[in-house]
């Protein structure tokens, strides 16, 4: 080894211009690798944000070295907040060492491959009663004047039913209707009578089994999910019946009289004024912003604002006693700011939960609410991206009013004075994180995934650890409020509230009636992209309903409300 060695220093000692030249070539080539390594780490930050749960051995030192590269990339950029390596969550036993001080909740998943192959087989699409939307009939359409009035679209190779309904939904419509076996229609009224169900006779174009009406027939289905998320018209979100404020003027202080009065047109006079609120009241509109006096907290019976617009014989226009309301495009700005702390606080306060469980929908609705930055454990580009901008602060810089952490081991947890720990119903936490890894934060898992090997497996690492993660913070947290998903899903208001009480900071009311109309941010997934059967398989659930019953227990020894009931295994 030395002879070669030895050689080489004499061939450039005779030849110095050549030794140079050597050095300039090689510092050329680092560059151009370092250039392409920074836009390799650029690009690859997508909604996942870099982080796989689930790592697989054999990809182990791939994803590793493509990682520290990215670090690099990102130290650079971010000078004065420069991060350790980006951390990886996954259920402890998954790390190695770091899982030591975790209990082995391994050991109660089983091997859910083989019983994988029984899960049910697609259905009919009229038979499906499953939340997704309910079949209404066949209806009566021509050119002239069509029974579903909204948008339209055509796919004469791929139409399917359950597309048909996802792009309805997506746009806020009641009703999805198909026709010709090819073509999608949506509105919010059917406004034609019925037909013979012998008449939708034709089948989907992409969908063998399943009919898409007929000749001049619609199949009409009425998209129950759509009023949980939001009743829409046009670009307008229906709000409900509201009885009448007891000063008007002050709680809506544009109004005016419109003749033919119509909910399109009321719209596009509170829209034109820059305003969130549009409120119909017989031939008046009228326009604010939720406030203390108008807070739209207690909604009435729809029947009590049943009275039609003049303009438009199939709407309501409500009364003078009773308000229909709707939300405009206009963004309400009352609680847009948001800003870093103004000192650094001396508290670490941690947003705890199992991926999957709301983390970043409840950091959104913090943020709005407070006016403050949150920050994370870990770094996600494609959330700094999306306006979380303390994602790039250290986790402990001082400078976020939170810490969003998926960690559950005792010395994470002992880190952080106080945390907020969020718990969501394992059926929906482990699904959601599934997709997220699999489709990114608003995307979708592929069929070929949820049939594959990928479900079975994931369930089988990821649910036990759904338990230990509520277990760990409730054994080592030192001051814990613990917020259920579906609860604050159902109470915004009221658990938002105590959630920023709990961080010790001062409630602003309008502040707080300002989020709940941008609740939703730009982190929610379609309504109906739901699967066609269970993904879950008996042994599965089995596994899954102790684990609920095991963590119900710990809640109430910790003199804490345990479960809400949909999580228990009786009340499916």
């Amino acid at each position: 080894m030395a002879r070669p060695l030895l050689k080489i220093q004499r061939y450039f000692r005779r030849k110095p211009v050549r030794f140079f030249s050597f050095i300039l070539l090689y510092l050329t080539a680092g560059s151009l690798v370092f250039l392409h390594s920074g836009f390799v780490g650029d690009n690859s930050t997508g909604a996942n944000g870099g982080r796989d749960p689930l790592v697989a051995s054999e990809m182990g030192n791939r994803v590793a070295s493509s990682d520290g590269r990215r670090v690099g990339m990102m130290g650079r950029v971010f000078k004065e907040n420069r991060r350790p390596t980006p951390r990886r969550y996954g259920p402890p036993w998954m790390k190695g060492a770091a899982g030591k001080d975790s209990h082995d909740w391994r050991a109660r998943g089983g091997d859910y491959t083989s019983s994988w192959n029984r899960a049910l087989k697609g259905r009919n699409a009229k038979d499906l009663d499953d939340g997704r939307a309910n079949y209404i009939g066949c209806y009566i359409d021509n050119t002239a004047k069509r029974a579903l009035r909204g948008v339209s679209f055509f796919d004469y190779k791929k139409m399917t039913v359950f597309r048909c309904q996802d792009n309805c939904a997506e746009r806020g419509y009641l009703y999805s209707g198909l026709e010709f076996g090819a073509e999608c229609y949506c509105g919010h009224k059917i406004q034609a009578p019925n037909a013979s169900e012998s008449e939708c006779n034709m089948e989907c174009k992409g969908e063998k089994g399943n009919l898409c009406g007929g000749a001049n027939r619609l199949s009409i289905y009425r998209l129950e999910l759509s009023q949980e998320s939001a009743r829409r018209y046009g670009s307008a979100i229906f709000k409900g019946c509201f009885h009448r404020p007891d000063n008007v003027t002050l709680a809506l202080p544009i109004s005016a009289v419109i003749q033919n009065m119509s909910v399109e047109k009321c719209v596009d006079f509170c829209t034109e004024k820059e305003l969130s609120l549009a409120v119909l009241a017989g031939d008046r509109c009228l326009c604010g912003f939720p406030t203390p006096h108008f807070s739209l907290h207690e909604m009435e019976d729809e029947e009590m604002c049943m009275h039609r617009c003049h303009g438009e014989e199939f709407e309501s226009c409500g009364n003078d006693k009773y308000f229909v309301v709707y939300q405009t495009q206009v963004q309400d700005n009352r609680c847009m700011d948001r800003h870093f702390l103004p000192t650094r606080s001396k508290q670490l306060m941690a947003l705890a939960s199992f991926p999957g469980a709301g983390n970043t929908w409840a950091r959104h609705l913090i943020e709005l609410a407070t006016g403050f930055y949150t920050g994370s454990y870990y770094f996600d580009g494609s959330l700094y991206n999306k306006g979380f901008k303390g994602e790039r602060d250290h986790w402990r810089s001082g400078r976020n009013v939170c810490i969003k952490t998926h960690e559950s081991g005792k010395k994470e947890i002992e880190a952080f004075d106080a945390s907020i720990v969020m718990i969501r119903n394992p059926y929906k936490a482990l699904m959601a994180e599934f997709n997220r890894k699999y489709g990114g934060h608003i995307g979708f898992a592929s069929q070929a995934h949820w049939r594959g090997k990928e479900w079975p497996e994931f369930v089988k690492n990821y649910a036990p650890w759904w338990a230990s993660h509520t277990l760990d913070w409730l054994r080592y947290g030192r001051n814990i409020h613990v917020v259920h998903f579906e609860e604050l899903k159902r109470e915004l208001f009221s658990k938002l509230k105590d959630m920023v009480l709990f961080l010790g900071l001062e409630v602003a009311e309008d502040r707080l009636l300002c989020v709940e109309g941008q609740k939703d941010g730009n982190f929610k997934r379609s309504g109906l992209r739901k699967l066609e059967y269970d993904p879950y398989t008996p042994e599965m659930r089995a596994s899954i309903d102790e684990l609920v019953m095991t963590v119900d227990a710990a809640l109430k020894k910790r003199n804490m409300a345990g479960v809400p009931k949909e999580y228990r295994p009786t009340s499916r």
